[in-house]
């Protein structure tokens, strides 16, 4: 294609995924689409155009805080964040946003093998209910799947250890991970996702209004995080996709006849 025919895709590619990609994912983006196009003509065209992707660069607030005097259940990930299957390990955090009227806190839980955000919440405070609604949220969108065996993991927040949040765990059938060092490192993925979080959503879409304000963007956000958003560590696949290719390939003979029957 001409250059010209090109530019108008290059935009429109990189308008859909909020306008934060840089010329790898647009490039990477135009080939799953079927443009025969090299990566050094996006990056020129984009250059042409004015178009940049998102940079990470800012400092972020401390939202959980460490009690030292109570008890914590044991790392049982030691900052290996890897996973061979959805629903083996997640990670949840906590980050904010300044508003008008406040703060905002929004909590997060992550599936590590596919980096897709199971359960997420918004709130104008800090109380360990925030961090529970995330994680309901989290065990209803994977409730038709098997958790035996799953491993949640947070750094040592009070929200994370309160009495209710591990006893939902319990419950859930998970076992509780704390991270043991109390730094960034001992829970980095989640720490990673809120960077984004806040590098392609609310450092380029503010200033913001309220609570509904960054919740209604968050929804968008997480739609297009999880469905559409090209991830290099998973091999430059949205995460939705990763575990659609996962459970097509490691299907039961049984599950497949099921599938098969249902569909005739």
């Amino acid at each position: 294609m001409r250059d010209e025919a090109l530019k108008p895709e290059i935009a429109r590619v990189h308008k859909e995924n909020l306008d934060v990609y840089g010329a790898d994912k647009v490039w990477t983006q135009m080939k799953r689409e079927g443009y025969p196009v090299a990566r050094c003509t996006v990056e020129r065209l984009m250059r042409d155009l004015h178009l940049s992707g998102a940079r990470r660069g800012k400092a972020f607030k401390r939202t959980t805080i460490a009690d030292e005097a109570q008890h914590r259940p044991a790392d049982l990930v030691n900052r290996q964040f890897v996973a061979d299957r959805p629903n083996r390990l997640w990670v949840a955090d906590l980050t904010y946003v300044k508003t008008f009227t406040g703060w905002v806190y929004v909590a997060f839980v992550i599936d590590v093998f596919s980096r897709y955000v199971v359960g997420w919440q918004t709130s104008t405070s800090l109380r360990s209910d925030l961090a529970i609604d995330a994680l309901e949220m989290a065990i209803y969108a994977r409730s038709d799947r098997d958790l035996d065996g799953l491993v949640h993991h947070s750094d040592r927040g009070v929200q994370y250890l309160a009495i209710r949040y591990t006893e939902r765990l319990a419950e859930a059938g998970v076992v509780n991970s704390v991270g043991s060092k109390g730094d960034s490192y001992d829970n980095a993925l989640a720490e990673s996702f809120n960077g984004l979080y806040k590098t392609e959503l609310i450092h380029r879409r503010g200033p913001w209004k309220n609570v509904d304000h960054v919740e209604w963007a968050t929804l968008t956000y997480v739609d297009w995080f999880n469905n559409r958003r090209i991830h290099n560590e998973i091999g430059k696949i949205p995460p939705a996709e990763l575990e659609e290719n996962y459970y097509r390939q490691n299907a039961t003979p049984e599950l497949v006849t099921s599938q098969t029957n249902e569909s005739a």
